[in-house]
């Protein structure tokens, strides 16, 4: 399903960018790929307990290397990292990296989400995946849903994987003055997903017969004992870019203020559970610096953005005994206790 959450807007609004997804056809995996010919400056900001992660290290102001030439987003666990090594592969093959004397060394940072439990978990994606998803790259908008990324993603399993809805990814920009920000996120939270402008849930946690959804922060704050959940079993990692010029520095203002919005559309969100990780990304192709105040600010609205139109755009999913519901299926039946 494409764009089902309001006019077509994406990341790839966002000059000097491309985007591709690989979902994989024997189970709902697969891996989502930024692409960035010319390199852009990046950031990176980790806010969960339990991140699955590469070269976020490099991207620390204080470092050397300031601009990178894709991002990955995969599931798969820790062993979705793998398709960052077909990506490389490719961006060497079309001449895309980093000139250090004896060839080109693309940098590739990545992050993963745990979807594991979504079919076989011996299959997920590796360096095939990830040079697929950059044959498949474009400036076309991605598609949203279920696909690449978010193929296996659920939200809403702080009650149990058997009360948890479908997540998904999502993509949306802003464009303000001639700066244009765009944000790409792919959402596996263990917390619900909320319209930040109404305060409803629009995807989580169910009640036990699995009929209707639970606010799961009311029903924390009215003693409900959420069940024990493994570390590093859920996370919403994304990508936030920009046209603007900016600083190495002011990347990682962006990626850190982009969290604000994932605190809008989240609750809860950054848990011991959750490794909750956003790169930013400056193409500079508008040509013009902007405030950080207003670029914080579209950072962190379309982030949320991208949070909803993930949930919106999801797909209910039968395997393995178990029957997850997608937002559309349920946003008619009111919200009760669990």
């Amino acid at each position: 399903m494409n764009n089902p959450a309001g006019p077509a807007s994406s990341i790839t609004d966002v000059l000097g960018l491309t985007v591709g997804h690989h979902t994989d056809d024997r189970r709902p995996t697969g891996c989502t790929v930024i692409i960035t010919p010319e390199g852009s400056v990046a950031g990176v900001d980790v806010r969960g307990a339990a991140p699955g992660t590469r070269e976020t290290d490099l991207l620390h102001p204080a470092n050397l290397v300031d601009r990178v030439h894709a991002i990955v987003l995969a599931g798969g666990s820790a062993w979705g990292l793998d398709a960052a090594g077909g990506v490389m592969q490719w961006l060497e093959e079309n001449g895309i990296g980093l000139a250090v004397g004896f060839g080109l060394v693309p940098i590739v940072p990545a992050a993963v989400l745990f979807d594991l439990p979504v079919g076989n978990p011996r299959i997920r994606p590796d360096a095939r995946a990830g040079y697929a998803a950059c044959v498949a790259a474009s400036r076309k908008p991605p598609q949203e849903g279920n696909v690449g990324a978010g193929s296996g993603a659920l939200v809403g399993k702080i009650f149990g994987l058997q009360r948890a809805m479908r997540g998904g990814i999502g993509t949306a920009s802003i464009s303000v003055n001639g700066i244009t920000v765009g944000a790409l996120i792919a959402c596996n939270a263990l917390g619900d997903i909320i319209d930040p402008s109404t305060g409803r849930v629009l995807a989580g946690a169910r009640t036990s017969d699995g009929s209707m959804m639970v606010d799961t922060r009311r029903a924390l704050m009215s003693g409900v004992t959420p069940q024990t959940v493994l570390a590093g079993t859920n996370t919403t990692i994304g990508v936030i870019a920009t046209d603007a010029v900016l600083t190495k520095a002011q990347a990682h203002r962006l990626a850190l203020v982009a969290h604000d919005g994932l605190a809008r559309s989240i609750n809860p969100v950054h848990t011991q559970s959750d490794g909750d990780t956003l790169f930013a990304l400056g193409t500079g192709k508008a040509g013009k610096t902007a405030g950080m105040v207003l670029l914080s600010a579209m950072a962190a609205e379309v982030t949320a953005m991208a949070v909803v139109r993930a949930a919106m755009a999801a797909s209910s999913l039968s395997i393995a005994g178990f029957h997850w519901p997608a937002a559309a299926d349920l946003l008619q039946v009111s919200t009760s206790a669990p």
